[in-house]
């Protein structure tokens, strides 16, 4: 049994990694039923040893695996680590450093976007992954000899991917690129969760200041209560209950009762008294404070032709160098570098303006040109030399 459920063994464990040069670490946790994701496994394997470990044991300190978590001394190794990070931020208040993203650095490493744990183990460790597993109840004990051996797959392959990325990734001279992609990973912003922003998620259509500013507080009540109460925001109230409730703005029981999916009991309850606050507080707003959608960003006409161009850079530049195109620019940071040579974004900073950037400004001021090759690719042309 690979399975740690007590405080002595879990300590015990965590010393022995914290003389190693990495771990590999994956969790497995369950959100369908709740509104913070509720940590089931954790499991983790340095050079000689994996185990899982069961943070819903009884009485079990996982002290010491957050302590093994802010080791700077061992390299945390994950892959797609962004979920992961999110159930260690909330349960240690703080990030797992320093810190590897297999995905990320397969990204960098020519890869493709996003690529899978499941393709990876297959190219890099030739292994094969079950994923008969994948929709497992991990909240139920006791847990398996099979659930245990699939769940310790995510971890034991992934050492040896990490390695060869590692290699990968020192021959080329790119650990620099991975290193500011891990800083953005753990700005603690990715992982707020303001009620008051809650109306963005919903995309509003609607410009109006009144039903905007409805929008708002009925949506941060929403998050609040699934904060709260630790449930889906949907089962609180739905998308579309909240976009009805903002376009109407009943302000009694009776009218709240004709929203579609708010019954005449919740409308006569706790929840419908305190939805129709949230209603009042947002007709409250003076029209001058009341949120404002982002304006629709409009591309000046002739300036379609230049994103295209810096598309056809960029996808040339990237298969150059052997990265995503993803990891070096969106077509979001495209079309501002179109219209602002000084753009803030990631594409003329960095490594990105050494693969990409420096040749997109070259480019749009006329001192680099595009054209066919005999072979029936594109070449770029110097046109300063």
């Amino acid at each position: 049994m690979t399975l740690i459920a007590d405080s002595a063994a879990l300590r015990a464990l965590c010393d022995r990694l914290s003389k190693a040069e990495y771990v590999t670490v994956d969790t497995e946790f369950m959100r369908d039923r709740t509104y913070w994701p509720g940590l089931c496994l954790v499991q983790v394997a340095g050079p000689d040893e994996a185990w899982c470990i069961d943070p819903l044991a009884p009485d079990i300190d996982l002290t010491p695996l957050f302590d093994l978590m802010r080791n700077e001394a061992v390299l945390k190794v994950f892959h797609a680590a962004r979920q992961d990070l999110e159930i260690f931020y909330r349960a240690m208040g703080d990030f797992p450093r320093p810190l590897f993203d297999t995905q990320v650095a397969a990204m960098v490493c020519g890869f493709g976007e996003s690529v899978g744990y499941e393709t990876l183990a297959t190219k890099l460790a030739k292994a094969r992954i079950d994923k008969s597993m994948r929709f497992t109840d991990w909240t139920r004990r006791p847990l398996t000899e099979r659930q245990l051996h699939y769940a310790l797959a995510d971890v034991t392959h992934l050492r040896m991917v990490y390695e060869k990325l590692r290699k990968r990734l020192e021959r080329d001279g790119r650990a620099h690129w991975l290193n500011e992609e891990m800083d953005s990973l753990v700005d603690p912003e990715k992982y707020s969760f303001d009620p008051d922003q809650a109306w963005l998620r919903l995309k509003p259509r609607t410009k109006s200041p009144r039903f905007l500013a409805v929008l708002k507080e009925v949506a941060a009540w929403r998050e609040r209560e699934a904060q709260t109460k630790d449930m889906p925001r949907q089962r609180v109230l739905k998308d579309e209950a909240i976009l009805e409730i903002a376009a109407h703005a009943p302000s009694s029981v009776d009218e709240l009762a004709h929203v579609r999916a708010i019954s005449r009991s919740t409308a006569e309850g706790r929840l419908g008294r305190e939805i129709l606050d949230a209603i009042a507080r947002g007709k409250a707003v003076p029209e001058a404070e009341a949120p404002v959608m982002a304006p629709k960003r409009d591309v000046p006409p002739g300036v379609g032709p230049a994103i295209d161009l810096l598309r056809v850079l960029l996808k040339m530049r990237c298969e150059e160098h052997d990265v995503a195109q993803k990891m070096v620019a969106s077509m979001d940071d495209l079309e501002l570098l179109a219209m602002d040579d000084d753009a803030d974004v990631p594409a003329i900073q960095g490594w990105r303006r050494l693969v990409f950037g420096e040749d997109a400004l070259k480019l749009k001021r006329g001192k680099l040109a595009l054209a066919l090759s005999g072979d029936g690719g594109v070449k770029a042309l110097d046109l300063e030399d």
